[in-house]
């Protein structure tokens, strides 16, 4: 039989547990008012900063993969110039999803041409994820009736601890077109988006083209709302391996965008060139770059020197020790917003798509990565690479350990918050 604990102890192992709550209740409490000053401070220096930088126009990249055409876009205005032509020549549908489209010239001018496009009989349906819209004012997300129009709720029905089929925001950039043409990659919709980020965008034609389509036509039929209409499920027309969408869908709690990313690293043998703009990698992430170094491998990573979100650089200035230590080159991008979500494997794999490298996208949203088995496309990512570590500088782990002593506190301080970032 079971001991049966005396009134004595019973009492004694409440009160420990009553003491640990509270210590927990002030430690998080301490980490979430570290949080809020650090982020105040920022917002201070963000608006005492002069004239924005422009990222640099450079020209899109062609590339021809088994049958498809790929144009890698890292200028944003040329992106958008491209994905409005194809919806001025749409004649059958529009599909398209974007985490955020702001309210500006832009998003205005995306919302005016959709428009045209429904009014002369296309088929348009459009994804925008609400909470990240909260700050767009509520007339521009209003469409006319012949727009079908998702908003993702800001507020999900189930309580996300208990179900966790219900997390997940909707982070995905998708565009198709008739099914001819599909465009997939970081930008989000917006003025700021054109010319003063630098962040890369995969245009596809091809039968690639369905792998954005059946992504977009899935999530729009699993969430659609009473008055949405129910779209078409094709199925795949052809089996290309070479050229393949991972899709991370926590409604179904599948999470393939990680998987790609740990078995192309476990698989380098030369080098391993990663492009993020909020890397904060969880520790099998984390133990494969580390692994791949330690036998010889050029692992390097771009990403900016500030982002636009200060939490999310202080907790992955964490990680900068132990990587540096264990033979892991960071570049820091300089000036504008890097933002691409990009990596290539020993010049024959690449990955471009929504997705960064960090808890949020790896294993709670809904994200999108194209995977791409070719040594042309490899070439084209590692070109543009190269061009941008010309607006880079590398990051010593001398450098890095002379920081001051008060960089090191924010660091232990906040990295708790990795769980959220």
């Amino acid at each position: 039989m079971p001991e049966v604990l005396s009134p004595r102890l019973v009492r004694r192992l409440r009160g420990m547990r009553r003491t640990a709550l509270k210590l927990a209740g002030v430690t998080v409490a301490a980490q979430l008012s570290l949080a809020a000053g650090v982020v105040a401070v920022d917002a201070v220096r963000k608006s005492r900063s002069g004239e924005v930088a422009l990222a640099p126009d450079d020209t899109a990249i062609d590339a021809q993969v088994h049958g498809h055409t790929f144009t890698t876009y890292t200028y944003g205005q040329d992106l958008f110039d491209a994905m409005l032509e194809a919806i001025e020549g749409a004649q059958d549908y529009v599909y398209l999803a974007s985490y955020i489209w702001k309210g500006d010239e832009i998003g205005q001018a995306f919302k005016d041409a959709v428009v045209r496009a429904a009014d002369r009989g296309v088929l348009v349906c459009l994804v925008y994820d609400g909470f990240a819209n909260l700050v767009v004012r509520p007339a521009f997300k209003r469409f006319p009736a012949s727009v079908h129009v998702m908003q993702f709720p800001v507020i999900r029905a189930a309580v996300p601890l208990i179900d966790i089929r219900s997390t997940g925001r909707d982070h995905r950039k998708i565009l198709v077109v008739d099914g001819r043409v599909g465009f997939v990659g970081g930008y989000n919709i917006g003025s700021t988006y054109a010319t003063s980020w630098r962040d890369t965008h995969l245009r596809v034609t091809g039968s690639g083209v369905w792998e954005l389509q059946n992504s977009f036509v899935d999530f729009w039929n699993r969430h659609r709302r009473s008055g949405l209409p129910e779209l078409p499920d094709s199925g795949s027309p052809t089996w290309d391996g070479s050229v393949r969408a991972a899709r991370n869908e926590p409604s179904r709690l599948i999470y393939p965008v990680r998987a790609l990313y740990l078995e192309a690293i476990d698989r380098a043998s030369e080098r391993i060139w990663i492009t993020q703009g909020y890397f904060i990698p969880d520790r099998e992430v984390l133990e494969a770059l580390l692994a791949a170094a330690a036998r010889g491998v050029d692992v390097r990573v771009i990403m900016p020197e500030r982002s636009n979100h200060v939490l999310a650089d202080v907790v992955a200035r964490s990680y900068w020790t132990q990587l540096l230590e264990g033979g892991v080159r960071l570049h820091l991008y300089q000036d504008v917003m890097v933002h691409a979500k990009t990596a290539t494997v020993d010049g024959r794999w690449a990955t471009i798509g929504s997705a960064n490298i960090d808890r949020l996208s790896l294993r709670g949203n809904y994200e999108i990565n194209m995977e791409i088995f070719d040594e042309v496309q490899a070439e084209v990512m590692e070109r543009i690479f190269g061009r941008d570590l010309e607006d880079c500088r590398e990051l010593t782990l001398e450098e890095w350990l002379e920081r001051p002593w008060y960089y090191r506190a924010l660091e232990r301080g906040l990295r708790p918050l990795e769980l959220m970032l």
